[in-house]
């Protein structure tokens, strides 16, 4: 009875090649799907290499180029001057940590303004579709005119003679002779409008996938509404925050134009604004390139730690 019962369990020659041939075909689709994979992504990494790689590796050779002695004004030779990261660091220190300051508070200041914006119109505008169209219009209108222009307008806001002044004066929340414009305050405003449809628009994509039927769990098991915030809401929203927390700092810490028609050029200049005269103006071309460097490798090192600290795996 055993030997039979093994001769049933043992599959016919015919169903072995059928089963053998399927696996094979099945191996060669994979590894056709494979390689179409390597086509679909090849445009992609020759973009990141020609306008990424390259660049990144040529900013890096000019920063370490020399002036030859008795050479012209621009003229620099490949060489391995090293000295020229510790020239930049030792001069513009305060600059460099000015821009950082001022982006970590834009920053903060777009998550307290942006989030409550996405909430209101991803949550409680849910079932509201003109509200929720004409206030994602309103977000994303500021991208209809100059960034430039956009950054003026706010020296008009602030201005001695604006409103906003003129109310600070009537409640003596500024003295007569106080001043909003040509401060760090201006620049961090501009900084702070600027780039929040940076911040409101990945929360609120966020916050718009958001299964709606976890809130009412929470109300339903008798949760306030700030503990259902607290313990449902905002954790399921942090890869929003977290994307745009990134998308407003990165661009806040490299910015120059706010800093320049905001600022007063002495205690509010911040490291784009000294790279871009290294560049144009004293022509040091290697000395630019050390500072820009510079500031790219802090950057990548302060995301890389955040997004260490507070990756969405840990929070989730």
């Amino acid at each position: 009875m055993s030997v039979q019962a093994a001769a049933d369990k043992t599959p016919a020659p015919d169903k072995q090649r059928g089963g053998s041939e399927r696996g094979s075909g099945e191996l060669k689709e994979e590894r056709r799907r494979g390689r179409m994979g390597y086509w679909l992504i090849l445009p992609g990494f020759l973009f990141l290499l020609l306008f990424f790689v390259l660049p990144v590796f040529s900013l890096l050779a000019t920063s370490l180029y020399a002036k030859p002695p008795g050479a012209d004004i621009g003229q620099f030779v490949p060489a391995l001057e090293f000295n020229n990261y510790v020239r930049m660091l030792g001069s513009y220190w305060p600059e460099l940590l000015r821009s950082f300051g001022f982006a970590l508070i834009a920053t903060a200041a777009a998550l307290a303004i942006g989030y409550p914006m996405a909430y209101l119109i991803a949550v409680r505008l849910r079932h509201h579709a003109l509200l929720r169209g004409i206030l994602l219009v309103l977000i994303i209108a500021p991208f209809f005119t100059s960034f430039i222009l956009r950054t003026q307008a706010w020296k008009q806001i602030l201005a001695d003679e604006g409103p906003v002044v003129s109310v600070l004066r009537t409640f003596a929340l500024l003295p007569d002779d106080g001043r909003l414009t040509a401060t760090a305050f201006a620049v961090v405003c501009g900084l702070t409008y600027n780039f929040l449809p940076f911040m409101a628009l990945p929360i609120y994509a966020n916050l718009e996938r958001l299964d709606i039927r976890l809130i009412e769990a929470g109300n339903d098991l008798y949760a306030s509404g700030f503990t259902t915030f607290r313990t449902v809401t905002l954790p399921l929203s942090m890869p929003g925050v977290i994307a745009g927390t990134l998308l407003t700092f990165i661009p806040a810490a490299g910015d120059y134009i706010n800093a320049a028609l905001l600022g007063n050029n002495r205690d509010t200049t911040m490291i784009g604004q000294v790279v871009d005269s290294r560049f144009f103006r004293v022509v040091d071309y290697p000395g630019a390139s050390a500072l820009s460097f510079v500031l790219m490798l802090a950057i990548l090192a302060l995301v890389f730690i955040y997004v260490r600290r507070f990756g969405t795996k840990e929070l989730l």
